[in-house]
């Protein structure tokens, strides 16, 4: 049996931070991890995905040249190469974290990991198969892709988002079940590349989560660009035909529709990796499968720590990672506030981009908390009509009494890289007056974001 100080289970971005946090605060870390290095996110998520995002925005960008002056030829999409680029991106910076481990003297064991009691962890892997002995341990496990049961998937027509990104062959029509952050992502990739699009989602609204406004406002721009959309519809059947999937859809009324295309992408959010990683077996409570934990990441069991998409926490990478500081500052015994889950950024990659914090306004109405809203167009800030991109609007939700910043809500293609000043200005408890006397650099994007808290407060200047 070999002993090790603190053990992080998985190098996704909640395991790896953890394990350079860790580190960082004097501890012996040592990282379990069945595949390459970076998880979910770096290999198989967000980095790839961001990549294909990237091409297709470029692709648009160059279908609008003449709108700027500029002719040129109609793009060739080389779907292979696209693809390969984003593999090439990931290979990139999975290869950063190992680089990183060496920096922070990590120590790698490639392996798979089973808790078997009494802080021991068994691991077999093709170079280490020994039990461990460690005082701590962050589980950082992950999650899959949640599967319709029934449905097989095969990589060929119908996918999950790790299938998808390696598959070489533009489809011609593709079919996204689920209209959350994935699927509206890879419907906009799909339909910027050359396929036709349908998104399907139970729910009324695409992104159920985000604010309806900013929703409906968003499906408006994509419906623009060619995607269709079925929305308060069910998928009952789905059935393959050499290269064609047949699926049968069922609407709220009932009526029945049928789609036939050569791309299925299943993007019904995901399951938790806690099965067969002996959690029973240490009596670690679970609650449909996500890891129960407290403020501080830790579980049912003393010196267990869960982080990142095993707990029932938003699954996010970011929220991983804080988490994964979180979870390393209490294991070394170094106080660490809570994470507040109300002020987590939310951001979908399609173009235009949403990104929110806080509260939406349907949930103010919903619960009677008084607000006053604010919303800036694009189309009345030169920056967004100087860089082509007028669409969209900044949506400010303020507490009418102190001021409180109770939400903010964006759509413009460059949402993501704006809602940070909404989470600084929320985590340190500002007020919206603190926006408005921050001067905001001019021209810039950011001059909405500031517009629409003085839309709010009753005293614009530029709309």
């Amino acid at each position: 049996m070999a002993e090790r100080d603190l053990v992080v289970l998985g190098s996704g971005p909640g395991g790896y931070v953890a394990a350079i946090k860790a580190s960082q605060l004097g501890r012996k870390v040592t990282i379990v991890e069945r595949d390459a290095l970076g998880g979910i996110c770096l290999n198989w998520g967000c980095i790839p995905s961001k990549a294909l995002l990237s091409s297709a925005k470029l692709v648009e960008d160059i279908n609008h040249a003449d709108s700027f002056g500029i002719t040129v030829s109609e793009p060739k999409v080389d779907f292979g190469a696209v693809i390969k680029r984003s593999r090439d991106v990931a290979g990139k910076l999975s290869g950063g974290v190992s680089y990183l481990m060496k920096k922070n003297k990590i120590e790698v064991i490639k392996g798979n990991g089973i808790l078997v009691g009494n802080n021991t962890l068994a691991v077999s892997g093709e170079t280490f198969n020994d039990t461990i002995k460690y005082k701590d341990i962050i589980i950082a496990v992950g999650a899959r892709a949640r599967q319709i049961p029934g449905f097989e998937v095969d990589g060929k027509l119908i996918h999950t988002y790790r299938t998808i990104l390696e598959h070489q062959i533009l489809p011609m029509k593709s079919l996204i079940i689920g209209a959350g952050a994935i699927g509206i992502e890879f419907g906009y990739f799909h339909q910027m590349m050359g396929a036709d699009v349908t998104v399907v989602e139970m729910q009324d609204q695409i992104l159920p989560i985000e604010d309806s406004e900013i929703a409906g406002s968003l499906q408006k721009e994509l419906a623009k660009k060619g995607m269709n959309f079925a929305l308060g519809t069910t998928v009952e059947k789905i059935a393959k035909n050499g290269n064609v999937a047949h699926v049968t859809l069922k609407d709220k009324s009932g009526k029945i529709t049928e789609w036939q295309g050569d791309c299925v992408l299943v993007a019904i959010g995901v399951v938790p990796n806690t099965e067969n990683i002996g959690i029973d077996k240490v009596g670690i409570q679970t609650e449909r499968g996500f890891i129960k934990v407290d403020g501080h990441l830790k579980t049912s069991v003393p010196n267990h720590y869960a982080i990142g998409d095993c707990v029932a926490t938003p699954l996010l990478a970011h929220v991983a990672s804080h988490e994964g500081i979180v979870a390393a500052q209490a294991a070394s015994g170094v106080k660490a506030h809570p994470i507040d889950y109300t002020n987590i950024p939310s951001c979908t990659y399609c173009v235009p981009q949403v990104a929110s914090i806080g509260y939406t306004e349907d949930y103010l109405k919903k619960n009677n908390i008084p607000y006053k809203h604010g919303k800036m167009p694009f189309s009345a800030v030169g920056k967004a009509i100087a860089t082509g991109h007028p669409e969209g609007m900044v949506k400010v939700l303020i507490d009418p009494k102190v001021g409180e910043i109770l939400g903010v809500h964006i759509l413009h293609a460059y949402a993501t890289e704006l809602i940070s000043e909404a989470a600084i200005i929320r985590s340190h408890e500002g007020i919206a007056l603190s926006v408005l006397d921050t001067i905001h650099p001019h021209p810039t994007l950011s001059e909405a974001v500031m517009e629409a808290v003085a839309l709010a407060n009753g005293t614009p200047i530029n709309y």
